[in-house]
């Protein structure tokens, strides 16, 4: 049985996104290892003050971590709202096996983990971080392979890390919430009831939208929601389809599509490996290999590696054969538990949830220890499943 075939627009927006996507990883591969680096160099004293100078009422690392990862919330929404209504995602048949993984991949990881740290209950904070899957590293370890990987196994894994984000928006929202401002909150849903009116009056400028965002995420950030958030706030009402018989006929030329667009290689090439640079780098001077051995740093790194592959693995296989689901096309098993290894790449989202759930540097110092050592560890074995099982599916067609 075939899936359906998506409409040509919407083939040719996702293959841009997949190519902008997995050059972005390529490029957060070497701003994170270029800040490993740093902090453990001469400049590391440089390094670290300068994330702590203020510039007006936050620090320089809170201005990445909180309005510009805002802008990536923004592009995320987008792109989940185009994927769920106009795209990959539009219909049950092709959202049931990435979905399902997604949820399989953030499962597992989390009970791995809560099962390190069960006795140590300020620990369970974290239960999240491994849950996380980052589409870009993910997708620029698969680009790697070229053809030799099926263009079906690249949209499903981007499909799975689109759902996978949405999963994390919703944790954040949920679990890592301070205290509440209700005059905030009120003055949040003031703004978010006027972006919905203008999407109800067709409004098809982006401007009116793009200034009250940068007034919702003043107030979400006041409220105690987490300002990120505000991005995906902003997303969702952002227009889609344009207003029938305007200039603007062509859906990808609507509002959001001119958005994504436009956002893509800014968030792509700048603002996620700003991210990278400033919360990746962690000194490894005094640290000993017993590190490597604490409930919360292995908690987080089996997570990543053993629970995104039994989670995601395993969510596959049991569909494929109940009939429920099947592999996507052209690709062997082989190839899928590459894929689902990548899926413990867990770069950019676990460290942004690992940096909400502690604030004590020295956990944060453990938690990018786990971050690291399991997206890596899941990267190369992904990396040589795909190699090992590429090689022999060409082998096997010539």
């Amino acid at each position: 049985m075939s899936l359906p075939i998506a409409p040509k627009h919407i083939q040719s927006t996702l293959r841009r996104f997949l190519e902008g996507e997995a050059s972005g990883g390529l490029v957060l591969m070497a701003v994170a290892a270029l800040a490993i680096l740093t902090a453990n160099s001469s400049f590391a004293e440089t390094y670290f003050d300068a994330l702590h100078i203020y510039l007006g009422p936050l620090s320089l690392q809170h201005w990445i971590n909180d309005a510009l990862m805002a802008v990536f919330f923004l592009l995320v929404g987008l792109e989940i709202k185009r994927e769920m209504l106009d795209g990959q995602l539009s219909s049950w048949s092709r959202r049931i096996l990435p979905g399902a993984a997604a949820a399989g991949g953030m499962l597992f990881p989390a009970l791995i983990y809560v099962a390190f740290n069960w006795s140590d209950p300020s620990a369970l904070r974290g239960w999240a971080i491994p849950t996380a899957t980052d589409i870009a590293f993910a997708l620029g370890v698969i680009s790697l392979f070229g053809s030799r990987v099926p263009s079906s196994l690249k949209i499903f894994l981007a499909a799975l890390a689109i759902i996978d984000d949405l999963g994390a928006v919703i944790v954040i929202a949920l679990f890592y919430t301070a205290d509440l401002n209700l005059w905030a909150l009120g003055g949040t849903a003031v703004v978010l009831a006027v972006l919905y009116g203008l999407n109800r009056s067709k409004v098809m400028a982006l401007w009116p939208y793009l200034i009250l965002g940068v007034g919702l995420w003043v107030l979400v950030f006041a409220s105690g929601v987490h300002a990120t958030l505000a991005g995906v706030m902003l997303a969702l009402t952002i227009p889609l389809k344009p207003t029938p018989g305007t200039p603007e006929a062509d859906d990808a030329e609507s509002p959001l599509h001119r958005l994504e667009n436009g956002l893509h290689k800014p968030v792509a090439f700048l603002i996620v490996p700003l991210f990278g640079f400033a919360n990746a780098g962690v000194s490894l001077a005094g640290l000993s290999m017993g590190v490597f051995a604490e409930p919360l740093t292995m908690g987080i790194a089996a997570g990543l590696m053993l629970g995104k592959l039994i989670g995601v693995m395993g969510t596959v296989a049991v569909l494929v054969k109940l009939g429920i689901a099947y592999l996507p096309a052209s690709a062997s098993w082989g190839q899928m538990a590459g894929t689902s290894f990548l899926c413990g790449i867990g770069f950019t989202m676990s460290l942004f949830i690992g940096l909400l759930a502690f604030d004590d540097p020295s956990v944060q110092d453990h938690v990018k220890i786990g971050i690291l050592l399991g997206s890596l560890v899941s990267g190369v074995l992904g990396a040589i499943c795909l190699a090992a099982f590429g090689r022999r599916q060409g082998a096997t067609a010539s």
